[in-house]
């Protein structure tokens, strides 16, 4: 039996790891597909405190050999639910633990278009505020009708030469303040009713085709995408034992606990106003700290 089970080997489970490690914890990690997460298609990373510049890869890298070191068990199998009884069942196997960290994440919402995949970190990006800084004076595009893809606008007209915000319908959802302030920029375009249906260049993203409602093809030479159409976590298989709001994300008070006692979660699978490599790890500590205290209160 391990002290605890954490679900998700991206930053946010990662950190936990590390922690309980270091407190002499027995830890079983699980992770579906591979470890690093998110922030894995980073091409560059910047804004991390302490380190001036690294690949997305060489961090996830970095910090899962650092886990790996301590003596981690870590099994890739796909978790299919977690019992009343705190039972972790897998496509594999069941384990067993008196605590549980969640933290499997959110992937990013995709255009689901030829060579989306080739120009991740290569032009494309889900981050503004991550990549956002590479594209200094240069043109780019922000896709999306929601705050997020307000907010990337707004922080990237402040950094591009010019900005074009893409949008599928005629009004945004996002907040009116923000779509005002982004009216006073002489640097943002706003093209509505279209859509982009494909996405051209050879090594690194060189333009990209837009269709509007009444068929008209348009293409943009642009340096940088920015697609903000969402978030999808996937907690549903976890609503007997978390709570959920009406997007999937689990609901926590006090950051990382949950509904259910010894069960918490950490990043992007929360509910939470910024999703950042930086309070992905926060979580994770947090969590690492909740979970000492259930174990100690158990004993």
């Amino acid at each position: 039996m391990y002290d605890t089970i954490i679900i998700g080997a991206g930053p946010a489970g990662l950190t936990s790891a590390l922690y309980l490690l270091r407190a002499n914890k027995k830890v079983l990690m699980l992770e579906a597909k591979s470890y690093g997460g998110q922030i894995l298609n980073a091409n560059k990373v910047e804004n991390y405190p302490g380190i001036m510049s690294i690949s997305g890869y060489d961090f996830a890298t970095n910090l899962y050999n650092q886990v790996k070191n301590l003596g981690a068990d870590i099994k890739y199998e796909t978790v299919l639910k977690i019992s009343d009884d705190k039972k972790v069942i897998t496509d594999k196997n069941e384990y067993q633990s008196s605590t549980i960290i969640i933290a499997t994440g959110a992937s990013n919402r995709k255009l689901n278009l030829p060579n989306e995949t080739k120009f991740i970190g290569k032009g494309i990006s889900y981050c503004a505020t991550c990549d956002g800084n590479f594209f200094k004076e240069k043109t780019v595009a922000v896709i999306g009708g929601g705050n997020t893809a307000l907010e990337d606008a707004l922080y990237l007209s402040n950094l591009a030469h010019k900005v074009y915000l893409i949008h599928r319908r005629s009004e945004f959802r996002g907040e009116d303040k923000n779509l005002e302030e982004l009216k006073t920029k002489s640097n943002v375009e706003f093209i509505l009713n279209s859509n982009i249906v494909s996405l051209n260049g050879q090594e690194y993203l060189e333009s990209i085709m837009l269709k509007d409602n009444e068929e008209t093809m348009q293409e943009l030479k642009i340096d940088g995408l920015f697609i903000a159409i969402g978030r999808i976590p996937e907690n549903e298989i976890f609503n007997n034992v978390v709570d959920l709001d009406d997007n999937g994300y689990i609901i926590a008070h006090d950051d990382v606990y949950t509904k259910t006692a010894g069960i918490f979660v950490a990043g992007d699978a929360r509910l939470k106003p910024l999703r950042q490599l930086t309070t992905a790890v926060g979580d994770g500590s947090l969590a690492s700290l909740a979970v000492l205290k259930e174990l100690k209160k158990s004993k």
